[in-house]
């Protein structure tokens, strides 16, 4: 059965960073047997606000996306959102405050900084078999 965005949404993930930005004091613990999404902000809110409808101009765009972030900012789980859509990758909507535009360039970063990282290590490697 095809799922839409919402349903994806809905099943999937939300975001943990938005935890950082609520006192610890005021936030509840987390039932750690519940799957994380349970407590997603988003789940409460309309999918429209988390994925473009076809044709969407611009500015309606942004708009759109900067409320959408602002409700991840609200989210005590946008952390494991935003890495489940990091790691899934979802390729639309946005997921632990983040777009899909935005995951892009994190995830090229982290490419990036993964190959550096390798590179290094054989360059070290090579230096102490050599020697």
């Amino acid at each position: 059965m095809l799922q839409t965005p919402h349903q994806s949404l809905q099943v999937a993930a939300v975001p943990t960073q938005r935890a950082a930005a609520i006192p610890s004091q005021r936030r509840p613990a987390r039932d750690q047997d519940a799957p994380w999404h349970t407590e997603a902000v988003c789940r409460r809110d309309e999918a429209g606000l988390f994925f473009a409808p076809s044709k969407e101009p611009t500015a309606a765009r942004l708009s759109r996306e900067d409320a959408a972030k602002r409700v991840c900012g609200g989210c005590p789980v946008m952390a494991e959102c935003r890495e489940h859509a990091l790691l899934q990758p979802e390729p639309y909507g946005v997921w632990g405050g983040l777009t899909a535009a935005e995951r892009r360039v994190v995830l090229a970063r982290r490419r990036r900084r993964d190959l550096e990282r390798q590179q290094s290590t054989r360059a070290t490697d090579h230096i102490a078999a050599a020697g």
